[in-house]
């Protein structure tokens, strides 16, 4: 499908305007005549993002949604006076006699009996009225039917003390965020393919507001059942909105603003977090928590059906009118005086000598069906992929370690989780500069290292040093912030364009399943608590070494078959061979004579880079 791209007075005068094929060059060259960030790319851009907040919000809720205060075994019948320690007092005073060490309660009831109650079980004293600590007689043990007393001084409320998953029913308060984050997995996989069918514009505006629906449903909830299915259904539309919303932001904004917009989707995400600490600070009963987080967002719902749907997506379904109404809209909005005029000459084939080059590689791809097994092709391949794998799997992994068990790093957890999402907000922007200047291999491994060096410092940090845990903490999530925002375009440029979208979906993948396995590595600190950290610092350290053998990406073309792609393996041995055999001049020869080997001119530079960014739409 062959379109005309000219300004306004030239179509006037009545010349003859120049072809240019409806690929997808052609749109970015209209986002050079409109700008590559301009106010209306701004506006939806941060008016899209609004509900990103809403993703992070319901992603980590549950941290205070299930917390578990201190509690014990609510004793039978009317107790008249208690004992904590060697302190007695009125059964009021209960939480304010109660330590970290305390280990039960003992209770004086008003017809002379003397029980004790533990945490998960209560005792009746036999033949003893005496109200102390130690006791040498017979007890009857007997199980807690009257439920439980719980700390109301943390909190008022949480799923845990409305339905009292403690003791015997704790697993069921664990399994609320490991379930969640499997809808996430699910959710990831459906709506991602969804949107290439309907559009980007009818699912965001389907998921937004499922997300408000099922967001305040989740408040009102009678039961841990009916609880853990909305959540379930939550996380789907969650996931589904922030996997789509990259690629409308994505199609939205030109090349030379693409990277930035696209990596920062993830700090409107990390302000979702801050959100959460926020509001579980103020707001200690659970369902006005849930209720509160849910109508945080509630505003966009109203006004997402205004957004328009991506130039990019109309254009692979020959909407050309519609193309041509946003274009226009867009040259009010960033005040272009000299709009672009899109219009439909021919049928035919495209005609840039780029664009057929683009069309031919994309029918290649097409006419061989290629399977993940296409992965492993060669022995280099299959050392790339099972590296890529595992830095995706340690990424997301202890990315969610991290923000999860923030809230128990001691201090306050309400700060402890809201810097969690603080910090992030700057490792992206450092990200974005440094790997530009370094390399992406070069800022991924140390990015994996210093979080294994996080984690390692934290285990050896004395725990009564608050401060330093915390802060040593934080670095730990600024780091694995970075390799987790950096993975998705390095391993894009890894891999050939015939398997790009296979090897970054299947590395998406392996994410979720991290994802999936946090919540559970969290849990791992009741075996030993700082067994979270250990398993993460392992992974990053043993995924930093083989990070190291992968090449590097920067300034180098995209490639286009498996060719190419081992071509950058074995351009890596021969440096490294180079670097061996010692000289400082042989090396540096070397490296002037391969740099424009590796330098793509302008146009071909723009070609490979929206290759890409067809590849990156695509998943």
């Amino acid at each position: 499908l062959s379109v005309s791209l000219s300004l306004s007075p030239s179509a006037q005068a009545g010349q003859q305007v120049p072809l240019i094929s409806m690929a997808p060059q052609t749109l970015e060259k209209v986002f050079d005549k409109l700008g590559h960030f301009g106010r209306f790319q701004a506006t939806v851009y941060f008016v899209v993002n609004l509900q990103t907040i809403a993703c992070g919000i319901h992603y980590l809720a549950s941290v205070f949604l299930a917390a578990t205060p201190e509690f014990v075994c609510r004793l039978p019948g009317n107790v008249t006076e208690i004992l904590v320690g060697n302190q007695t007092d009125d059964p009021a005073a209960l939480w304010a006699l109660w330590t970290p060490g305390s280990k039960r309660v003992v209770g004086r009831l008003e017809n002379g009996e003397v029980w004790e109650a533990e945490q998960c079980s209560r005792y009746q004293r036999l033949g003893s009225s005496d109200l102390a600590s130690a006791f040498m007689g017979n007890r009857s043990r007997h199980p807690c039917s009257d439920g439980y007393l719980y700390d109301q001084g943390h909190i008022t409320n949480s799923i845990v003390t409305e339905w009292d998953l403690v003791c015997d029913r704790a697993w069921l308060a664990k399994l609320t965020q490991p379930i969640f984050m499997l809808g996430v997995l699910l959710g990831a996989v459906v709506f991602g393919d969804i949107a290439d069918r309907l559009g980007r514009r009818s699912i965001l505006w389907f998921t937004s507001v499922c997300q408000f629906v099922f967001g305040v449903a989740v408040a009102f909830t009678n039961d841990y059942y009916s609880f853990i299915i909305v959540r379930f259904l939550l996380a789907l539309v969650a996931s589904g909105y922030l996997v789509v919303v990259f690629v409308y932001v994505t199609e939205y904004t030109g090349l030379k603003a693409r990277s930035w917009a696209s990596m920062h989707v993830h700090a409107y995400f990390a302000v979702g977090i801050m959100v959460v600490a926020l509001v579980g600070y103020l707001v200690r009963s659970w369902r006005l928590y849930q209720l509160i987080l849910s109508l945080v967002t509630a505003p966009f719902v109203f006004c997402c059906w205004l957004l328009p749907e991506t130039p990019w997506w109309l254009l692979a379904n020959g909407r050309t009118e519609e193309v041509q109404k946003l274009i226009d809209r867009m040259a009010r909005w960033n005040g272009v005086k000299m709009p672009c005029h899109l219009s439909v000459l021919q049928m035919n084939g495209p005609e840039e000598a780029a664009d057929k080059e683009m069309t031919n590689n994309d029918h290649v791809a097409r006419g061989k069906k290629m399977s993940i097994l296409d992965l492993f092709r060669t022995c280099d391949l299959t050392k790339r992929t099972v590296t890529i794998w595992l830095v995706w799997f340690t990424g997301s992994l202890g990315y969610y370690v991290s923000s999860l068990g923030s809230v128990n790093l001691g201090g306050n957890e309400y700060l402890n989780l809201f810097l969690a999402g603080a910090v992030e907000i700057p490792s992206y922007i450092v990200a974005c500069i440094v790997m530009e200047r370094l390399g992406r291999r070069n800022t991924l491994a140390p990015s994996l290292f210093l979080t294994g060096i996080a984690c390692i410092l934290s285990m050896v940090i004395p725990q009564d040093i608050e401060a330093l845990t915390i802060t040593v903490s934080m670095i730990g999530k600024f780091a694995i912030a970075v390799a987790f925002g950096l993975i998705y375009l390095y391993t894009a440029e890894l891999y050939p364009t015939i398997i790009r979208s296979l090897a970054v979906g299947s590395g998406s993948m392996m994410a979720r399943v991290g994802s999936t396995v946090a919540p559970f590595c969290v849990l791992l600190s009741d075996v030993w608590i700082f067994l979270p950290q250990l398993i993460v610092g392992v992974m990053a350290f043993l995924t930093g070494c083989l990070t190291l053998l992968l090449p590097e990406t920067l300034g180098r073309p995209l490639t286009q078959t498996f060719e190419e792609a081992a071509e950058l393996q074995r351009k890596l041995k021969q440096e490294k061979e180079a670097l061996k055999r010692g000289g400082t001049k042989s090396t540096s020869v070397t490296v002037r004579l391969e740099k424009p080997v590796y330098t793509p001119d302008g146009a071909d530079k723009l070609k490979e880079e929206q290759s890409l960014i067809e590849h990156l739409t695509r998943l």
